[in-house]
């Protein structure tokens, strides 16, 4: 079991940059790779980045490449997402995952947390 609690979201203004983290807590989280998902009402999960365990290789959709980033600190058990030139269409709810395999797929996480909502706007 691994426990994932976010935080970090707010409402900020177009072109602003924000940085939510994800605390993993549980049985051995560092083992695990960890995902952004991102999600408004009455859409599915999307995909925004994920990490791997070791934190040596990363994934970042399309989207948002170039604008954002994702890291984590095992020592601190927690793994950042950094959104810089945020954009309206960046608004929603941020969730990160756990999973065991290297995947952009919200199918394949085990363990979520609550989220945390992001809100672009003016």
């Amino acid at each position: 079991q691994v426990q994932l609690v976010e935080s970090g979201g707010g409402l900020v203004q177009p072109g602003d940059s924000l940085r939510l983290s994800c605390a993993a807590s549980g049985r051995t989280p560092t083992t695990y790779n960890l995902g952004w998902f991102r999600q408004v009402p009455g859409k599915e999960r999307e995909f925004v980045a994920a990490i791997s365990s070791s934190g040596l290789t990363t994934d970042v959709a399309d989207s948002v490449k170039g604008r954002f980033s994702i890291s984590r600190d095992n020592a601190k058990n927690t793994v950042y997402l950094q959104m810089t030139s945020l954009k309206p269409e960046d608004t929603g709810t941020y969730g990160c995952g756990a999973t065991v395999v290297r995947s952009t797929y919200a199918v394949h996480y085990s363990y979520w947390g609550q989220g945390t909502q992001v809100t672009v706007s003016s």
